[in-house]
């Protein structure tokens, strides 16, 4: 599968524009939840043009020798969800839409908190059949770049941040 790198820079270049978009939208989040790991740095960023505060929520979908696994394995949730969400607006943030199913999944249990609104945004959404669907109640929908099913290579995977960033 060809390879897309991506630099940090580029990252914050998206991140800055995404939350352009979003705010022109108006729609004004109570929290950031970022989905981790992929979501945090973008979210991040994002906190810098959306000064709101971060929640975090963890997801695993593959095993420690990155076999997919049957069912997603909740690793981080948040703490008295009901209380920070009920009524409130969120700005669920991830770094990838591929498969659709972790962004679908975190949709489906935080709609159990009966936030008032839920919008979302990613870094990259591929073109491709998801296995995971976005819920109707969910109107807003952010993706700094569409993209074809290409293996995304972030800076904070690398091993070798020079060595990544001569990819770019």
């Amino acid at each position: 599968m060809e390879k897309y790198y991506v630099s940090y820079n580029k990252i914050h270049s998206i991140m800055k524009d995404l939350s352009q978009q979003i705010i022109e939208s108006g729609f004004e989040p109570d929290y950031i939840v970022a989905i981790g790991t992929g979501g945090f740095i973008p979210a991040r960023m994002l906190k810098t043009f959306i000064n709101r505060p971060i929640l975090t929520v963890g997801i695993a979908y593959y095993d420690l020798n990155d076999n997919i696994m049957d069912e997603p394995n909740i690793i981080q949730w948040i703490d008295d969800p009901d209380k920070k969400l009920k009524g409130k607006k969120i700005l669920l943030v991830d770094e990838v839409d591929d498969s659709r199913a972790t962004i679908g999944f975190c949709l489906e249990r935080l709609l159990t908190h009966k936030p008032l609104e839920i919008a979302v945004t990613v870094v990259h959404n591929k073109e491709k059949e998801k296995r995971g669907s976005i819920p109707p109640e969910i109107q807003k929908y952010f993706a700094g770049e569409t993209m074809e099913d290409q293996w995304i290579c972030y800076p904070w995977d690398a091993d070798e941040i020079l060595e990544h960033e001569n990819n770019c």
